[in-house]
């Protein structure tokens, strides 16, 4: 039985660790092979190693997504050793939480730097080789931006501005038979549970309030989302925001 992301290429951004590694992981033991993009070199190495047991065709690229001017050499790197692509994820962002008040342009330029202008380049660069594959993009939502969390005025705005490009390359795109999904997740992460230790109420309460009562796990959860929309299971699906949150958000 073929796998269902067999002879694919793809790029993960943020792809060492976290939701990354967890979707890195699930690609190539469905017979991707995956370029991790990501700006930790140590960390980096470490993942990729472990990718490669899988897959040992599969690559580290060491870049800052904030040096805009360098992201289409991400995709030329991938093109130049593999000759095509047909998956682009773009996973990667950072951001700090604070009080509306004092939100700074500083901290827009970090979210906006980190995560939509790298979604938005990275996605122009990879166009013309996903028209020739008929490829996928997956991009990142949030809850955060979609519900307006408190503290996230920057992540949130980012977060909603990624879903707004989403939806219009979905439509541009759509015709040379490339879908464009976003995936907007709650998952069990190092960031997470260093949280859950360190506010153990916090955490008790936002757990609570998902349905199913847990994280979703990076590989398992996050990771299988992830590889049914890059795979010809999701062929009829473009422009949607699947929430992987355990029933934490329910679209409308």
């Amino acid at each position: 039985m073929m796998r269902k992301l067999e002879n694919k290429i793809a790029i993960i951004t943020g792809g060492a660790s976290g939701i990354g590694k967890g979707m890195a992981m699930a690609f190539v033991k469905e017979g991707a092979t995956v370029a991790i993009v990501d700006l930790n070199e140590e960390i980096g190495h470490e993942t990729i190693k472990e990718l490669q047991i899988y897959q040992p065709k599969s690559m580290f690229i060491q870049a800052n997504l904030a040096e805009h001017d360098k992201l289409a050499g991400i995709v030329q790197q991938v093109i130049d050793k593999f000759g095509k692509l047909d998956i682009l994820v773009n996973n990667a962002h950072a951001s700090k939480n604070m009080p509306f008040e004092q939100v700074t342009q500083q901290d827009f330029d970090l979210s906006f730097g980190t995560g939509f202008y790298p979604t938005y380049y990275l996605m122009q660069a990879a166009l013309p080789y996903l028209k020739e594959s008929k490829g996928k993009i997956i991009n990142f939502a949030s809850g955060a931006g979609i519900n307006g969390d408190a503290t996230q005025a920057t992540y949130a705005a980012a977060k909603e501005a990624i879903r707004g490009i989403s939806r219009v390359a979905a439509n541009e795109f759509g015709p040379f038979g490339i879908n464009v999904n976003l995936i907007s997740p709650i998952a069990n992460s190092p960031a997470v549970q260093k949280w859950a230790k360190e506010e153990p109420e916090y955490y008790q309460s936002m757990l609570s309030k998902i349905p199913l009562r847990r994280l979703g796990e990076l590989e398992e959860d996050i990771g299988r989302a992830a590889v049914f929309l890059a795979s010809e299971d999701s062929d009829y699906i473009t422009g949607q925001t699947i929430m992987v949150d355990g029933g934490a958000t329910k679209l409308r």
